[in-house]
């Protein structure tokens, strides 16, 4: 029996590779990958290739490579395994996964399972990935998610050798874990198990990346800075891995960071016609440039988002961004847009483009709410929450729980604005503290940098217009506890803390906001104006 090690770093002389560039732009670094298997000797290259692919969940050319094993080697049944596993897409897409890809998964794990595999473990292997696959049409997606995690789980206590084992293991219960649950028991753990296989496998794509997604919630975003600092290091070919990095530069307030990674990640995307992940980076990078008052810079790349949907092919060799990402990253761009500048009458004369997802269109209704409320138009916050309603029932049907209640949370506050704009402030408050406790016990998806507009950052807005900053600032410094560095919130702040004669506070705010915005545009923002006039004062 033949057994083999792969160490993919990654074979650019091999004839497939060669062959895949037009789905992949040039072969080059994608990291490197140890997988015991018993396949062939000739298909080794091969499947280096696919193995680091498929860790940096570039899944259209992972696909392609172990299809081609699958050709050449009639007995790969592990090579059906990553066909498998590619064929699930981003385990941290919270979004039901559609029948017919269900059903080509289902297929895939099938044939895998009827090759006559050579090696036990192989065998678990392609067991474990049947079960996101398994009753599908009967069981819900959260449990067989939950299913796979614990197979996983099995397996890596089977084969404790087996790095692979336990770094799959790692990323299932990462992506397997409660957003409710904020002790964070799940991440810790896969990020922990993560961190010791790095020491032995620095090079390995697939570790630096799940430590990020491990670590991508604000209590834990620091824990994954090293890993943010090296994936794109380890492999600068696949788009995905350049823009990962942006996801714990964003939690933790690293604009430039965020901006200078997926300025590359979406040329990365671009080249290798991966539009959705372009889509993806450019959603992360408008919202940097406006925390940071780029706004000249933000308006060119929401400007642009036409052209680069115009690329878009739905055939194309699939990514880490489904179709979905792309959707909801044309709803939210303009729409940070329109709301980070507080433009208001922009937000509620959004256009509304219609998609497959409830959850994108949401994102242009909440904005029109939003802007409507702040220009005086009732009537246009009602049609908003009547649409965001019909978003909720429609996902409800769909039984997108997650997706379900961030909705939820955009009307609950944009009937918050409009009981505001009726003059019913204590019902307006009501309804702002239940949507900012609710979004305080959830998470934000992964295909998102952030809210639209966070809920207690609105709670504080709200706040000032009642004439109350007192009680706005600690709103303010909660959501920058949660969301550092944001633009609209150390806003907020100055004006809550001057406004209530907190002059240190105030001082404090401003400086922070004059040096993040280093490179805002000129003359700025009216809020940077008078952040620069206030920490001049204070200086003198």
């Amino acid at each position: 029996m033949y057994r083999a090690v792969l160490i993919a770093a990654v074979v650019a002389a091999s004839s497939v590779a060669a062959q895949e560039t037009h789905q992949h732009g040039d072969a080059g670094k994608l990291g490197t990958v140890k997988f015991t298997n018993s396949c062939s000797a000739d298909v080794q290259p091969t499947f280096a290739r696919g193995m680091a692919l498929l860790h940096s969940f570039e899944f259209g050319p992972a696909t392609e490579a172990f299809k081609t094993i699958a050709e050449a080697d009639a007995s790969c049944g592990i090579a059906r395994w990553g066909m498998a596993l590619a064929q699930w897409g981003n385990p941290f897409s919270p979004a039901n996964r559609p029948a017919r890809q269900m059903e080509t998964g289902r297929d895939l794990a099938a044939r895998a399972s009827a090759t006559a595999t050579k090696t036990p473990r192989e065998r678990d292997y392609i067991v474990a990935v049947a079960t996101l696959y398994d009753r599908f049409d009967t069981v819900d997606q959260r449990s067989r998610i939950v299913a796979y995690r614990d197979a996983m789980a099995r397996l890596a206590a089977t084969y404790p050798d087996d790095p692979e084992a336990s770094t799959f293991y790692a990323l299932a219960l990462a992506a397997a874990a409660d957003p409710a649950d904020k002790t964070y028991v799940d991440q810790l753990k896969a990020g922990a198990m993560l961190e010791k296989l790095w020491e032995a496998q620095p090079d390995h794509p697939g570790i630096p990346h799940y430590i990020i997604h491990s670590y991508d919630v604000p209590a834990l975003a620091s824990r994954a800075i090293s890993a943010a600092r090296r994936y794109a290091k380890v492999a600068p070919d696949a788009p995905h891995a350049l823009h990962m990095p942006s996801h714990t530069f964003t939690r933790l307030g690293l604009w430039q960071d965020s901006i200078d990674t997926n300025i590359l990640s979406a040329a990365a995307a671009r080249k290798a016609g991966v539009i959705y992940e372009e889509l993806h980076a450019t959603d992360y990078q408008v919202y940097a440039y406006l925390q940071t008052g780029q706004d000249a810079a933000a308006r060119k790349l929401v400007d642009g988002l036409a052209d680069v949907l115009a690329r878009a092919n739905p055939n194309a060799a699939a990514s880490a961004a489904p179709s979905n990402t792309g959707s909801y990253a044309v709803a939210a761009t303009p729409a940070r847009y329109a709301l980070e500048r507080g433009a208001w009458g922009d937000a509620a004369s959004l256009q509304v483009r219609p998609t497959r997802y409830a959850y994108a269109d949401a994102m242009t209704w909440f904005a029109r709410a939003l802007g409507s409320a702040r220009t005086h138009d009732p009537a246009g916050v009602k049609t908003a929450i009547d649409e965001l309603q019909k978003g909720i029932d429609r996902l409800t049907q769909e039984k997108e729980t997650y997706w379900v209640e961030q909705v939820t949370i955009q009307k609950i506050a944009a009937t918050a604005w409009l009981a505001l704009a009726e003059g019913r402030s204590s019902d307006a408050l009501s309804s702002m503290r239940e949507a900012a406790d609710r979004e305080d016990r959830t998470e934000k998806s992964a295909v998102t940098p952030g809210p639209l507009a966070p809920a207690r950052e609105l709670l504080g807005e709200m706040l000032l217009q009642l004439d109350r900053p007192k009680d706005a600032l600690p709103e303010f410094q909660k959501t920058m506890a949660k969301e550092p560095n944001r633009f609209r919130a150390l806003a907020g702040a100055i004006t809550a803390a001057t406004k209530s004669g907190d002059r240190a506070a105030a001082r404090k705010y401003s400086e922070q906001l004059v040096a993040m915005c280093a490179k805002a545009d000129t003359p700025g923002r009216p809020e940077l104006q008078a952040a620069r006039s206030l920490a001049r004062r204070a200086s003198q």
